[in-house]
């Protein structure tokens, strides 16, 4: 991931890269270990009323709490897992527009949840942020389409693929509900975001260059062959250092 004020392919960008990678993992770790701290922190409490609860105007609330909370081990875990693949391949390729866009991806995964869920139902887990960060990797790679973009949604696609299939209904006791508005958030966080990480030069490869050269040599051989330029050829008739600039004159018609 080269730097605009660095020169690719050098000790100093491979540093940069480095701390980039070092500092998007570290981001993603630090969020999964909140989601077992609260995990934890919740068998000491009845965590229901702070689940999203569609139609209820008191679960509401729950939009700002529920990613934090979780039903069983197993749950949490598949959630922490693509968190923490998800949260580094953005955090690396677009640390602007992941940090702009989690708060719509939080806040859009709890509005799916109740204004799509069954009234009385419970929604919670970080799934839908989850899902709106796949989606916003996938977009980002259609829409920006440069190397870094392409290569970063081709991966989170090989591995979270399936993410395209479980916003629909599909198994008893899913939210899908919670990915389908975490997967919104994520397209419409793209397209707000997608200038906010500028693209970045790349280290051209030699054939590239060969190319190149190549190019302009031809160019040089096309422009030394070519005769002068109309605009450059002496016009006959017409001279500086003559009278007047004319050097024919010629006769006027007569009718």
């Amino acid at each position: 991931m080269p730097q605009a004020e660095l020169p690719p392919d050098t000790p100093a960008q491979r540093r940069a890269d480095h701390r980039r990678l070092l500092g998007a993992f570290n981001a993603a770790l630090a969020s999964v270990l909140l989601l077992c701290v609260s995990y934890a922190a919740q068998q000491g409490f009845d965590w229901a009323p702070w689940a999203v609860i569609p139609g209820s105007l008191s679960g509401l609330r729950g939009i700002l709490t529920a990613p934090l909370l979780h039903g069983s081990g197993a749950h949490l875990l598949m959630n922490a897992l693509s968190l923490l693949a998800l949260g580094s391949l953005s955090g690396i390729a677009y640390p602007k527009a992941t940090l702009r866009a989690l708060p719509l991806l939080w806040i859009g995964s709890g509005l799916g949840a109740w204004l799509l869920g069954e009234p009385g139902s419970h929604h919670l887990g970080a799934s839908g942020v989850a899902h709106g960060l796949g989606f916003l990797l996938f977009t980002l790679g259609l829409l920006r389409r440069d190397r870094a973009a392409i290569a970063t949604g081709m991966l989170a696609f090989a591995f979270f693929g399936g993410m395209l299939l479980t916003i629909f209904p599909r198994e008893l006791g899913v939210s899908w509900q919670s990915h389908l508005g975490g997967a919104l958030a994520g397209v419409l966080s793209a397209f707000l975001f997608r200038h906010a990480d500028p693209i970045l030069p790349r280290r051209k490869y030699s054939w590239e260059l060969e190319e190149e050269l190549a190019a302009q040599q031809a160019a040089h051989e096309r422009d030394s062959l070519e005769p002068p330029s109309p605009t450059e050829v002496p016009v006959l008739w017409r001279r500086d250092d003559a009278p007047h600039g004319i050097v024919l004159r010629f006769p006027e018609r007569r009718d």
